[in-house]
């Protein structure tokens, strides 16, 4: 479970903060009252985020260039107005 601290608490022991994710893998949870507002996460956190949004982006395209329908050229030119 990610440690949770409020704002003011994380920015000044922001260092610490830093390291927890960076050294150690923790991840913290930064709130204001009972908002969450930010993570400070490991670098491999973002990075499997960053691959997981790009597999779903692959997902996606490959589904659109099986879908058999198309739009005429001439379609698209009038509702984008060129």
């Amino acid at each position: 479970m990610a440690a949770k601290l409020t704002v003011s608490s994380a920015q000044e022991n922001f260092p610490e903060v830093f390291d927890r994710a960076a050294k150690r893998g923790e991840r913290v949870i930064v709130h204001r009252g009972r908002n969450t507002r930010a993570a400070v996460v490991p670098i491999a956190d973002v990075e499997l985020l960053e691959r997981l949004e790009d597999a779903m982006d692959t997902d996606a395209a490959r589904k659109a260039l099986e879908d058999p329908r198309t739009i005429p050229w001439e379609t698209i030119k009038k509702k984008l107005k060129l």
